[in-house]
């Protein structure tokens, strides 16, 4: 009955926590989010599917919670703050004119993201938990003056992934793990549309000047947005060795989501006659998303019994995000389309534990973590990704016998890289491009209470 209860109140509190801080600014690398554990930050995540400290291990390997004793609560929260910085370096609209607008911009966006985690035992070989967190998530947002406002203004993809699972151990050494991911995305993009370009595109030479249209001067608005639910599984297991070294290897589906929602167009007076054909018309609209898979090999070695090396190697199958094709239902309107071609890519990290005293743990970490996008064409300024070096630090203090406190700081180096991004549309002669450098760098603050009941 009081487990009972405690899994009601635990629901309650995902939900409340989860749509009042939902939302986040990318710090993995494509669009996705690392952050589900402030014990795993301070060692850069490493040894992630076999440290099975607590249990935030139902996102990196259920089969984990066969470590855990009795009943655990994790609430955790992480500070995300981006620097995103934006150099023009010679953008051109698409008659080879400079491009207007301010040639310095900042993109990064603060932001919150939860974790709650529950795990409780059924008996000495089963337990059962549920975790609930932030697997993917972008926020960029530039001022609507800025050179590259055709491109982007604003970009949002935010996530909930709700994830019950279990885990079995078969033998003292062997242990297996399983979890069903239900999880809700919310997209939301924003762009100016080039009304003066347009107009010279699709209307007879000398129109567009009597109708009082220029390029560059007469801007629109766009807004595409939709949500989603959609399901994946994850699974992993747990082996010891030895008494002294563990590895845990974990996987995460690929998960699919049709998104359905509406385009919104805010168009300038003197561009409405644009409109008669049905272009640019308010509009309902669909896109398909295949969030990638992912497949994590971890191991944890004591050293000596006080000191443990963490090792992990994480692969994620962003080469599923090819493209993002918004298609519109009740309108004439092209079908918009970007198109990523993005690549598998690795992320290598390790760390090291110490317990200094029988109370207080002291963690560290490093990692490096590719980038998916290929070269510099298909960087864009909604997501405008680099490889990164991670420098991590944490510390976990036991502050009664049942309630524990982890804290974590990480820095990420991004490195400097090149966009020459050209939007993608039919009418070639709409297409400006975006040419400059971008200089990413993130700092993330992270926070836990872990409750043993």
């Amino acid at each position: 009955m009081v487990r009972a209860l405690l899994y009601q109140r635990f629901i309650l509190l995902c939900s409340f926590t989860t749509l009042t801080l939902y939302q986040s600014w990318v710090s993995a690398s494509g669009f996705g989010l690392i952050e589900h554990s402030a014990s795993g930050i301070g060692n850069a995540f490493a040894g992630s599917a076999a440290i099975a400290e607590d249990s935030s291990t139902i996102y990196y390997n259920p089969a984990g919670m066969s470590e855990l004793n009795g009943s655990q609560f994790i609430i955790a929260g992480h500070f995300i703050s981006p620097k995103i910085d934006y150099s023009d370096e010679g953008s051109l609209s698409a008659q080879s004119n400079s491009l207007t607008g301010t040639k310095m911009a900042e993109a990064g966006v603060n932001a919150i993201v939860p974790n709650l985690y529950f795990s409780s035992m059924l008996n000495e070989n089963l337990v059962y938990g549920l975790g609930v967190n932030v697997p993917f998530g972008l926020t960029t947002e530039y001022e609507d003056d800025w050179v590259g406002r055709y491109h982007a203004i604003k970009s949002e993809m935010l996530t909930i992934n709700i994830n019950p699972s279990i885990a079995l151990k078969l033998t003292d050494n062997v242990s297996i793990g399983f979890g069903m991911n239900i999880q809700k995305l919310d997209v939301s993009i924003t762009s100016a549309v080039d009304f003066g370009n347009v107009c010279i595109a699709v209307l007879p030479s000398g129109t567009c000047t009597g109708m009082g249209l220029t390029p560059q001067l007469d801007d629109g608005f766009a807004k595409v947005s939709g949500d989603s639910w959609s399901t994946g599984l994850n699974f992993g297991t747990l082996i010891k060795i030895t008494d002294m070294t563990r590895v845990g290897l974990s996987y995460r589906s690929a998960i699919k989501h049709s998104i359905e929602g509406d385009a919104d167009f805010d168009v300038p007076t003197e561009a409405l006659p644009l409109t008669a054909s049905g272009l640019f018309t308010d509009s309902t609209a669909e896109a398909e998303v295949k969030l990638p898979a992912s497949a994590s090999l971890s191991l944890v070695h004591s050293l000596v019994p006080k000191t443990h090396l963490l090792f992990d190697i994480t692969w994620t199958q962003w080469s599923n995000f090819e493209e993002l094709k918004v298609n519109y239902l009740e309108s004439p309107q092209p079908d918009s389309v970007t198109t990523s071609n993005w690549n598998d890519i690795y992320r290598f990290s390790m760390g090291i534990n110490h317990q200094i005293k029988s109370n207080i743990k002291l963690r560290t970490g490093v990692a490096y973590d590719q980038s998916p996008i290929p070269d510099e064409v298909h960087r864009t300024p909604r997501i405008p990704d680099s490889d990164r070096v991670w420098l991590t630090a944490g510390i976990g203090i036991d502050l009664l016998k049942n309630v524990h406190v982890d804290i974590g700081y990480a820095h990420i180096f991004g490195v400097k890289e090149k966009t020459n991004n050209t939007f993608e549309s039919s009418v070639p002669t709409i297409n400006h491009s975006l040419v400059g450098e971008y200089e990413v760098s993130v700092d993330i603050f992270s926070a836990q209470l872990v409750w043993r009941i």
